[in-house]
């Protein structure tokens, strides 16, 4: 590094730059021979300093001569097209790094999560009260404008919403979608790197900084070789080195609120799943009669796809029922016989309530029940079939009713013998002036004469109420469940850290639990208290 110093000089003086690596000169011209050294700096001093990148650089003043001429961007002050376009992308990733953190923040706010799980729980109380996949004459009448419920909800509300289907509805798996990302967000904002730092750990060489833990003790003539033994014998992982030594157990605590929000996850996903991509269809079959699977079941949503087990028939072979001792209903069961499109039989089971039938992903299920006809001899002649027909009647109990002409059937006024039956047990009759003729159980081959006409109840021919349905999210909503139970439970293990430094005959420990802040210091005084203590060795001098 060398000082260039400008000297300014009088009328007898001229001006000279020298260079000098040690200090400034001055020469006087008409003392030849003399030259001062000084120290000082006439004024007004004007230095400069030259630096380069290396003392022995000695190719500071090479001359480089470009291959090319430079652009005309370049002449006139302006950077080439690549630097824009790199300056550019650098930019745009800077400004997306930027949007993305404060999308991630924005998303994973606690607030904002515990708003969107009770709006998913209103939705789905909400769901459950209005009553769904009804047409829109029921929510007409039940929700008219005229009466509106709380003075604003009518059935514009209910139809514009989509809240007559509430869990394939727009605003409902929206809600679900923004609860997922909040979700997904918080565990990587937050969980994923609460686990990086709890697996970083590291000796503490100092006894002042164990000292400050949340659990600090100190054993006099103990070892930390016989701690690291009792440690390990309670579920600890030692390591040690030298006179140091770490320990910790738990660590599956850490990872299991990862686990909770996988299993919210998944079961949000199967619940999705379930309410896009699943068929429903329900269907009252006569005894004898069959129908196609395909013909029931129609499509929930937009992702419902159709199988190979559409085209499968169902033969009903029989319906039955079981009573109490009092008479009532007490369950109902279906014979039915599963065809493929060939005509082979590839499935038999009696179905009942709680008891369904599964087959290549439909499930069928029993759910209700009705009777559909009456077969009757009259007057040894038959056997007839009678419809039956459902009786409106104050209450939950069914009443069906049968009507049997007699006499001039072609008159305006006809009259005949009415049945009742409330089950499939016993059939009530009147005659045609409206009085009572007797009660006859079907099958019992016990005729009856009302107007001249005698009758034989031979058999009541009920129909089954099935349920069918399609629903590919169900393995999905059970697997999350159960996570969901798991990692609940994991989620209560404490993770616990134990450090330890041998100062001479004395152990210091300290450690910290992110969890059972108060069970903790009694866990580790036990584990203190069976750390064997040293003995010091003397020796004895017999005379």
């Amino acid at each position: 590094m060398y000082h260039c110093d400008r000297i300014l000089r009088s009328s007898t003086m001229e001006t000279l730059l020298t260079l000098n690596p040690i200090k400034p000169q001055i020469y006087l011209p008409n003392y030849p021979n003399s030259r001062i050294t000084s120290h000082r700096r006439l004024h007004p001093p004007i230095s400069c300093k030259l630096t380069s990148q290396s003392p022995k650089d000695k190719t500071q003043n090479k001359v480089v001569v470009p291959d090319a001429a430079p652009s005309l961007s370049e002449e006139n002050g302006n950077p080439p097209p690549a630097a824009v376009d790199s300056r550019r992308k650098k930019t745009g990733g800077v400004f997306l790094k930027r949007l993305t953190k404060r999308v991630l923040a924005f998303l994973a706010n606690l607030p904002l999560a515990l708003a969107e799980m009770f709006t998913v729980a209103g939705l789905m109380a909400l769901g459950t009260a209005i009553d769904q996949g009804e047409v829109p004459e029921y929510y007409f009448q039940k929700y008219p404008e005229d009466n509106p419920i709380l003075g604003f909800f009518t059935w514009r509300w209910i139809l514009t919403l989509g809240f007559d289907h509430m869990f394939s509805s727009p605003v409902f798996l929206g809600t679900l979608i923004l609860l997922g990302a909040s979700l997904m967000a918080c565990t990587y904002t937050t969980q994923i790197p609460m686990v990086k730092v709890a697996r970083r750990w590291s000796f503490l060489h100092s006894a002042n900084t164990i000292r400050k833990l949340e659990f600090a003790e100190s054993l006099p003539k103990a070892s930390i070789q016989d701690l690291g033994v009792v440690l390990s014998g309670v579920g600890y992982e030692v390591f040690m080195k030298g006179p140091s030594l770490y320990a910790f157990k738990g660590m599956a605590g850490r990872f299991a609120p990862i686990g909770v929000h996988l299993a919210l996850l998944l079961i949000m996903s199967g619940g999705t799943l379930s309410a896009t991509g699943s068929f429903r269809g329900s269907v009252t079959v006569p005894q004898g009669l069959n129908f196609v699977m395909g013909d029931v079941l129609g499509p929930n949503g937009f992702l419902s796809t159709p199988t190979e087990a559409f085209n499968t028939e169902v033969h009903v072979n029989r319906f039955s029922m079981d009573y109490y001792d009092s008479g009532e209903v007490s369950q109902f069961h279906t014979d039915l016989s599963l065809f493929d499109i060939d005509g082979k039989e590839v499935m038999r089971k009696t179905i009942s309530v709680n008891d369904p039938l599964r087959y290549e992903g439909v499930t069928i299920y029993q759910t209700d029940w009705s009777i559909s006809a009456l077969q009757i001899l009259k007057d040894d002649e038959g056997p007839f079939n009678l419809a039956v027909a459902p009786l409106t009647v104050n209450g939950d109990k069914k009443l069906y009713g049968s009507f049997l002409p007699i006499g001039n059937t072609g008159s305006p006024n006809v009259k005949g013998i009415s049945m009742l039956l409330r089950d499939l047990q016993s059939v009530v009759l009147y005659d045609s002036e409206g009085k009572f003729a007797g009660v006859r159980r079907p099958n019992s081959k016990l005729p009856i004469e009302i107007d001249g006409t005698k009758i034989e109840i031979v058999d009541a021919i009920g129909s089954s109420g099935l349920d069918m349905k399609t629903d590919p999210g169900v393995p999905i909503v059970y697997a999350g469940f159960g996570a969901l139970m798991l990692t609940t439970c994991i989620s209560y293990l404490s993770h616990t850290q134990v450090w330890a430094l041998q100062d001479g005959t004395t152990v210091v420990v300290g450690g910290k639990t992110n969890r059972a802040k108060i069970e903790f210091p009694e866990e580790m005084n036990r584990v203190l208290d069976r750390v064997p203590e040293i003995q010091e060795s003397s020796d004895v001098i017999c005379g």
